[in-house]
């Protein structure tokens, strides 16, 4: 199978519905909550995709039961510290930092010893964030230089903790929350406000949380350990960032219209749906509602022929980090000068994004100035492209293979664009889904 794809056209109008895969910070949070509940818990429409497998191959490992049906997953959960498994267990998060940073938490009371591995990509990345807070738990953690592999060994003796996370990162939140599960008496968490996936479930679950607004920007959780909670039914909605591609899609393109059905509207998430409204991009949410403590909504978007540059506020960075590779893209085509403050937060993602997009955006000639965590892009609103482009592998990160393919399919020129392979980790219907608006792709 080749590993790249070839896009010589751009995309003709189109004006279609569709349906994005399941959210995947949701998901893998399901299957790691759902491990940790008493009985038989199920999912409907997990996302197929190879950072869920991982999370769903890692439990197996754990002792917990995990049967996939033709509508649903069901995890049979084991009870708050129920794992089981042999000492010296290796798990491989794969391409996923999310699995690999919550599931030391739920490892906080384990008596075993347990080896947690990544690719290439996600062994270069920086682990002392989590690493911090578990120390002091009481957990016991070898590794070297705060990267994967890691060596962990829970603790008999976990106490409650007061934390400050100071980088605006769920992950980090989140795996302080899980190990919080196991330890006795209320555990604090000062932080910068993030994706909220983690507090919403406790919630749902009814497990003792307690969040209260500090300022804009901070929060303080409380969680009240050892409170055991049943097994539970969910419904995922569709991934905001997976529906972000073709909303930019639409609005570079001419005359087109999309609405994506069911998808995660979290006001965590909707940075990009903030900052394509202050470009000029006509986009509206339908039918929201509010499923499983999560706000859910049909996305309309139509092309926009006109966009303006945007000043993007640091305190949105956390609502769109995922998503400015795609946000760069637009301002590439907007009149006057985007910038962006910030964002060092891109550099430690499955590639340095913020490195990588500014040679992206060089490489099609946008004047771009770097510097630190600020970025900022002199758009050209007569962008259009008609050279030869190849995009090449950068750490096998889905989300530039992606955007290279947007880039591709609005902009024109003829392009090579490998790392195919990558949307495995979180899209794995994202050609088939751009070839059902009439995207030629080869």
């Amino acid at each position: 199978m080749k590993s790249y794809v070839l896009i010589s056209n751009i995309i003709n109008k189109f004006n279609k519905t569709i349906y994005v895969q399941g959210d995947k910070s949701i998901s893998i949070r399901w299957a790691l909550m759902a491990s940790q509940a008493v009985g038989k818990s199920r999912a409907y429409n997990l996302l197929k995709a190879e950072d869920v497998e991982s999370t769903l191959n890692a439990l197996k490992k754990f002792g917990i039961k995990v049967k996939k049906y033709k509508k649903y997953c069901e995890i049979t959960g084991k009870g708050l510290n129920g794992f089981s498994y042999k000492d010296k267990t290796k798990i491989n998060a794969g391409n996923s930092g999310t699995l690999a940073r919550l599931v030391l938490g739920l490892l906080a009371k384990s008596k075993k010893t347990v080896i947690i591995k990544g690719d290439k990509s996600l062994s270069k990345r920086d682990f002392s964030r989590v690493i911090k807070p578990l120390n002091i738990f009481g957990v016991t953690i070898k590794s070297k230089k705060n990267k994967l592999p890691i060596i962990l060994k829970g603790t008999d003796y976990l106490r409650p903790i007061y934390f400050e996370e100071k980088k605006g990162s769920a992950q980090v939140k989140s795996c302080v929350m899980l190990a919080s599960l196991n330890a006795p008496g209320i555990t604090k968490i000062k932080c910068i406000n993030s994706r909220d996936h983690t507090e919403r479930f406790f919630k749902y679950l009814k497990i003792p949380i307690k969040i209260k607004k500090i300022s804009q920007t901070h929060k303080l959780i409380e969680v009240k350990g050892k409170n055991q909670y049943k097994s539970f039914d969910y419904n995922i909605p569709g991934d905001i960032s997976s529906a972000s591609f073709f909303m930019v899609l639409t609005a570079l393109s001419k005359n087109s219209k999309i609405t994506i059905k069911n998808v995660n509207v979290n006001s965590t998430r909707t940075g990009i749906i903030d900052i394509l409204k202050k470009m000029n991009v006509n986009i509206k949410l339908k039918h929201k509602k509010l499923i499983n403590n999560e706000a859910v909504a049909d996305i309309y978007i139509k092309s926009s022929k006109y966009l303006k540059a945007v000043k993007c506020n640091a305190d949105i960075n956390s609502r769109a980090m995922d998503e400015f590779p795609l946000i760069f893209l637009m301002c590439s085509k907007a009149k006057g000068i985007s910038s962006f403050n910030k964002i060092g937060e891109l550099r430690h993602k499955e590639s340095d994004r913020l490195k990588v997009c500014s040679k992206f955006l060089k490489k099609i000639g946008i004047k771009v100035d770097e510097k630190g965590d600020s970025l900022k892009i002199y758009g050209n609103p007569n962008l259009t492209l008609e050279k030869k482009y190849i995009i090449n592998n950068f750490m096998k990160d889905h989300r530039i293979f992606m955007m290279s393919c947007v880039a591709a399919l609005s902009l024109g020129g003829e392009w090579k664009i490998n790392d195919k392979e990558s949307i495995k980790t979180s899209f794995p219907n994202f050609i088939w889904t751009l070839k059902k608006l009439g995207a030629k792709i080869k």
